[in-house]
Formats: structure tokens, sequence, C-alpha cells
């Protein structure tokens, strides 16, 4: 569903609609005698299950077009969809935004799997697409026209296992997958694979679905397994859920999560339950050590009066490579900016120093933990 200047969707947060309106307000328009505005699109989930994700996204981005609101000395329109949280309206809003807005490029769509609904249209319609953050392998395998500016779930896994090993002193795991989400079933076969390699033991694995409720049946197979750590890469809503039926139940191992768990939701839902989880991510502000993520931190809490997470900051950087790309091009023509793209090299983003190397970010993982209701920075490893 398009949202216009002037509406915003039943169940967005009061926040999120004023950031909509802010980012497609007055200010878009181009004055008497300069050019048009450069069309951006912008697909996120404003609604349904993955919408505290398309909050996050929101936010960076109004923190992004204030920062740089024009380029080519033209004012930026963000033209915004809403893909409902489903891959079907990902794919059909990524097409009407280039058929009917004439977006010279497009961010979105947060997660792995509804980036990997849009990207086919973008790609035979020769138009960039910048994912923020969908990390499953396969989002810009083949394509010429799809970038992210985030890791893969390769080196999150390979990441992720060798905490697992070495920082958790597991030799066994029970691994848990999401089957819905080709975010989750790409790291946990990473994960799988590493762990193995470095020695270690799969002794279970269990399989649900988002929005499944009842974990009970897997969980008391794991207990039977008696694993060292539960490996559970989904999204926070599950993970809470997981988790809490985990400890009720007496399983009491260490949890260890990927950056789908990263929002305060999964806090909020799991309570104690997530209390010592540790998660692979892409971003906190103890890591910051550019002089652009320092910007970004500093501006982000003095607006929302909190700290910013990994969708925030890498959506802000989605707007800000884009644009640098279209600034070395010098044009909105869509080919020439994916081939700046292509080119982009030592950005200094809020994420850090970014680099593509085959259309996908070059770039270190985060490793945090929940403590004392909070997330804790633990290190960053780099490539």
């Amino acid at each position: 569903m398009r949202l216009n200047k002037f509406s915003a969707m039943p169940g967005l947060v009061l926040l999120s609609a004023l950031v909509v309106l802010s980012l497609l307000g007055p200010g878009a328009a181009p004055a008497a005698g300069e050019a048009g505005p450069v069309k951006i699109g912008v697909v996120f989930p404003l609604s349904g299950t993955e919408a505290a994700y398309g909050d996050c996204g929101l936010k960076g981005l109004k923190m992004a077009a204030k920062h740089r609101p024009t380029v080519l000395g033209r004012p930026v329109d963000l033209v915004l969809a809403d893909n409902l949280s489903n891959k079907v309206d990902s794919c059909r809003e990524t097409g009407r935004l280039i058929r009917e807005d004439k977006v010279r490029a497009i961010i979105g769509c947060l997660t792995s799997g509804n980036t990997l609904a849009a990207a086919p249209v973008a790609e035979k319609a020769q138009v960039p697409l910048v994912a923020p953050w969908a990390t499953n392998s396969r989002v810009t395998q083949g394509r010429k026209y799809v970038f992210r500016v985030c890791f893969v779930d390769p080196f999150q896994g390979q990441v992720a296992a060798k905490f697992a090993r070495e920082n958790l002193k597991a030799k066994t795991a029970a691994v848990f997958t999401d089957l819905k989400q080709e975010y989750c079933v790409g790291i946990a076969r990473c994960f799988r694979q590493a762990f193995q390699q470095m020695g270690g033991k799969v002794v279970f694995k269990a399989f649900y679905n988002s929005g499944d409720q009842d974990f009970a049946p897997q969980l008391e197979a794991a207990k039977k397994a008696n694993p060292d750590i539960i490996y559970l890469p989904g999204h926070f809503r599950e993970d809470a859920l997981i988790a809490r039926q985990a400890r009720a139940m007496g399983l009491n191992q260490p949890i260890l999560s990927g950056d789908g768990a990263q929002t305060e939701e999964l806090i909020f839902q799991g309570g104690e339950a997530v209390e010592g989880l540790c998660l692979t991510t892409h971003f906190h502000p103890q890591g910051v050590d550019t002089p652009a993520g320092k910007q970004f931190v500093a501006a982000f809490r003095k607006l929302f009066r909190y700290d910013p997470e990994s969708v925030s900051a890498l959506t802000y950087d989605a707007y800000n490579v884009l644009l640098d790309a279209i600034t070395r091009a010098g044009s909105t023509d869509p080919p020439a900016i994916a081939k700046a793209l292509e080119q982009t090299k030592d950005f200094p983003g809020a994420t850090g120093m970014l680099t593509l190397l085959r259309h996908d970010a070059i770039k270190p993982v985060v490793i945090l933990q929940v403590k004392d209701g909070k997330f804790k920075y633990l290190t960053s490893v780099k490539p």
C-alpha cells in the first residue's frame, strides 16, 4: 500500500506517522525554477508482524533526510510504501513505485524474505535497490542492480559459531530454525556448518514457523538432547516466546541469537527470560568508530531520547550510500547510479567504514548481550 503525504496507516504508532509526514512533507517540493525532486522509493513493513522493524527504519530515514535533504542541488522526495510485512506486497509495491512514481532507486525491504521478493522486480526494471538489513546471501547473487549495506549470513554464522565455541565454551548445540524466514534458514545453516567445522556437534535441530505460539514439543526434545547452548537466530517475537517457554521448562543453557533479535521489543516481551542472551548484529553506539557514526548517535539520542539500534543505523547508511552514488554519478539515471554503487569504497557510514564488494558490504559483526534489561556491547569482529 502506498502512503501519500497526508496519510498514515492504522496500526502505525504515532511516532511513525509523524516520521512519514516529516519525510514526505512540504519541504520535498522544489522551488520555482529548480529541477524537480529526485524520487527515491522506500518499501518498509509499516504494519503486520514486522512493523517494529519498519518503525526503526523510519527513524533512520528521518535522521538521514534531515542531515542530507538534497542531492545534485535537487530536493530528495522519499516515496513511502507499506509491504504489510509480506512478500506479495513487497513485490507489488516495488513494481508500483517504479511504474507509477518513476522512482530512480529504492531502499528496502529490510527483512531478507521480503527483499528477495522485491529484488527480481527491481532487477528486471534496471532500477537500483539498496537493502539496509537483508543478510541472506541470495539477495544480491547474480544481480546487477541489487545492493546491500550489511554483512551476509555466512560471515555472521561463522562469527556466531566461533563465539559459541571460544567464549561460551560450547561443545554441543541445539539449533532452532524459522522455516518461514529466509534469513533464519540461511544463518542457521551457516552456523551449523561452521560450528561443526570448529569441532562442535549439533545434537538437535528444531523447526518452527513465524506466528507459532507453542514451542513445547521442540523444547522437550531439545531438553532431552541436553545441548550446551541454544542457537536461536529468529525474529524478536518468536525469540522472546521460545526463551520464556524454555526457561519455564528448566532449559537454562545460554541462548545465542542473530541480528533479528536486536530490538527493544525482545527485552519487553522476553523479560527475565532473555537476560544473558547474546546476539550477533551490525551496530551498537559503543562500537562506533567513525565521525559520521558519532554524529548519528548524538543526533538520534537528541531526537528520540534513546540509543539507536541496527535497523535505524543501517537505513541511515543505505540512504547516504545511495546519495553518495548519485553524487559521484552526477546523474539520476538508474544504470549510472548502479555503476557508482558498485564502486563504493571506504564510505564513512554510521555503522563503520563501508566497501561494497560484489554488491555486498564488507564490515564487522558486533556482539551484544542482554544485561540488566539493556543491550550491552561486548566486542566487534572484523572480516
